[in-house]
């Protein structure tokens, strides 16, 4: 009897392994990404949402400061930190990345590039961060380099040209680890160029590029409708971090507005690929399909903002949706598998559109693009939700948009030749309305596109969304205020003034907050004017 029990117990052992080994294959490194923060969206759908509860809604208001690194360099911080196995990685503007040691605020290493002294820039010499593959880091610069680092030391690896930053490129999205291959966009539109995205090997090899402005004969080309060379200068900069679907083998990126950026006259036509969402072979960077959210854009609303992976239930029925909050005042639901239009609504006060036709394309109201004397246009210019990223919670399944209210007179100017550092654009712009520019932080369920609920900041500014399964959605304001909100219902658990001052430039929260797990504990880090604050619960 015993050697009968000894052998039941032996099989019941090994069925049981056999069932648990293929899950445990599967949940621990789940388990083990769930404790990092590798990816700049927080993983390749771009939801920035962690399923950490650690800190929470019943005990988020013992969140205290562990440490803070202040890097001593001026300017607007934007980046998304990383945190690997100990350590968080972040860029800065003007060339400079730091590692710091998670545990005490040390720094490790710190990383300086020399920056030419004259650069044609729109927007700031900013940098939106790494990404991490294996002991490298990888990170465009602002003169459109792409360049790798040594995790470890902080030692250039290599030093790739992206293009020629005297004909107006630049680069600041964070790069895109997708199988073997970074994928990078750049910036530059306002310049008289033309747009790609790329992808290079780990070690430094160009494999291809796919151009967003079409040349003559290719599919798109037939939206120039100028007759000359207007694609050469049509923009279609891809200047914020896209998303991957590994199950569609699917890379998507969006791009901006069409050059001359605001002025019509010379580029008649929808301008193909400018404004749109773009699905990418990764493996081959050949284009699969596109949604184009703004043809013929002329107040700038740039169709770059993250595009974010979810799963949502329409109508009874469960769709792979792509859910994106365009600069042109409304959100979208597209199928990420075809780019089908599924739904969309204005999320902020929009005066330029009737609304969206079945197929998405939106339905313009007349006589409201620039003119000589001015026409006022709402969104502005920079448009209902700028590159600040927003969140989606799987749990509650709200996406939280950062959401700008904002109107604009745009005006007609003389368009000049193109020259170098000089920006392109035909038109001027000044704010125009009866109410000054605010902003919120605003939920909207996914699978509806009903709005749950708003916070409003008390100043204007660009904010961002963290969310995590603790039922918490972190964001960042204008004033330097770090604020914990209730994800169901937006009341306001916790707030922390940074004492980093707004009103200038550099100052405030631009940036994305991350969390993590450190020693079994869960932190919280963002980057406030130029220092790094960490978050963790206070001991009782």
């Amino acid at each position: 009897m015993e050697r009968v029990g000894c052998g039941v117990v032996q099989a019941v052992a090994g069925a049981m392994k056999d069932l648990l080994f293929p899950l445990l294959v599967v949940l621990v490194p789940a388990l083990a990404a769930a404790q990092q923060w590798t990816v700049y969206g927080g993983d390749l759908a771009s939801t920035r949402f962690s399923p950490l509860d650690q800190i929470n809604a019943s005990n988020v208001n013992r969140l205290v400061v562990k440490w803070m690194f202040h890097t001593g360099v001026p300017g607007v911080f934007e980046a998304t930190p990383l945190f690997e196995d100990g350590v968080l990685y972040f860029t800065g503007p003007s060339g400079y990345a730091w590692a710091l040691d998670a545990r005490t605020g040390r720094s490790l290493w710190q990383y300086e590039r020399a920056i030419p002294a004259k650069i044609g820039l729109c927007c700031g010499p900013v940098n939106r961060g790494f990404a991490l593959a294996g002991n490298r880091l990888f990170l465009v610069t602002i003169d459109a380099h792409v360049e790798a680092l040594d995790k470890k030391t902080g030692q250039l690896l290599w030093d790739k040209v992206l293009a020629d930053y005297k004909q107006g490129y630049s680069a600041t999205a964070a790069p895109l680890v997708v199988k073997d291959k970074v994928i990078v966009g750049m910036a530059g539109a306002e310049f008289a160029n033309r747009g790609f995205v790329d992808a290079y090997s780990f070690t430094g090899e160009r494999l291809w590029r796919l151009w967003t402005i079409p040349a003559p004969g290719e599919p798109g080309s037939e939206t120039w409708k100028d007759g000359g060379d207007a694609w050469k200068r049509g923009g279609g900069s891809t200047w914020v971090t896209g998303s991957y679907d590994a199950d569609l083998n699917l890379l998507y990126w969006g791009t901006g507005n069409p050059g001359p950026d605001l002025n019509r006259g010379v580029r008649p036509g929808d301008n193909l690929y400018s404004n749109s969402l773009l699905a990418i072979d990764p493996d081959t960077g050949k284009l699969k399909w596109h949604f184009q959210f703004t043809p013929h854009d002329t107040h700038d609303w740039d169709g770059v903002n993250e595009p974010v992976l979810a799963d949502i239930e329409v109508s009874g029925a469960r769709r792979k949706a792509l859910l994106h909050a365009d600069r042109n005042g409304f959100f979208y639901a597209l199928d990420r598998a075809n780019g089908t239009f599924i739904y969309g609504f204005p999320y902020i006060e929009q005066t330029w559109a009737k609304g969206l036709d079945a197929s998405g394309r939106p339905i313009p109201i007349p006589g409201l693009d620039p003119t000589k004397e001015g026409t006022v246009v709402c969104p502005g210019l920079g448009g209902g939700k700028n590159w600040n990223p927003m969140a989606y919670n799987p749990q509650t399944h709200l996406v939280y948009v950062p959401s700008f209210e904002s109107c604009e007179k745009f005006s007609v100017d003389e368009l000049l030749e193109p020259r170098p550092f000089l920006m392109w654009m035909g038109s001027v712009h000044e704010a125009a309305g009866a109410t000054p520019a605010w902003s919120a932080l605003r939920a909207f369920d996914a699978n509806t596109g009903k709005r749950i609920w708003e916070f409003k900041a008390t100043t204007a500014g660009r904010d961002a969304a963290l969310a995590t399964a603790g039922d918490l959605v972190f964001s960042g304001d204008a004033e330097g205020y770090f604020t914990a909100l209730h994800a169901r219902t937006g009341k306001v658990l916790w707030r922390l003034p940074t004492g980093i001052l707004g009103g200038e430039p550099g100052r405030g929260i631009a940036a994305p907050a991350v969390t993590y797990l450190l020693d079994g504990k869960q932190q919280v880090a963002v980057v406030a004017g130029s220092s790094m604050f960490a978050f963790q619960l206070i001991e009782r």
